[in-house]
């Protein structure tokens, strides 16, 4: 299973970017599909999730700014992000459990969102 994140790019403060990973290879099913961020000196964090069924969570700091969604047909997970802050500054990864026999996860090549003042 490959992931081909896209979308990273440099937006002033306040701007709004979108944000795609799509999935492909051997994929039977694929339930949890996400995205983390890691700023530079910092862990890596969770931004966002969204099951199988539809169910969302999100990190505090995004919540209603951020909003993630999944295209079933495409194997493609979406990360709307609005109303960028400078501190949203990191490499978002795009994380999947997806099953070609059994769930493994797996990380996408992460990609640079820049947001400046």
């Amino acid at each position: 299973v490959q992931l081909q994140a896209s979308g990273g790019g440099l937006v002033q403060a306040g701007g709004s970017l979108r944000l795609s990973c799509a999935a492909s290879g051997s994929i039977s099913s694929i339930n949890i599909m996400g995205w983390y961020r890691q700023a530079p000196g910092k862990l890596r964090e969770l931004v966002a999730y969204i099951t199988s069924g539809g169910t969302t969570k999100y990190a505090g700091s995004v919540k209603g700014r951020f909003t993630i969604s999944r295209d079933n047909a495409k194997d493609t997970v979406y990360l709307q992000m609005s109303n960028l802050k400078v501190e949203d500054t990191a490499v978002y990864y795009c994380n999947v459990e997806a099953s070609s026999g059994r769930f493994v996860t797996y990380w996408g090549q992460g990609t640079l969102v820049t947001v400046s003042s």
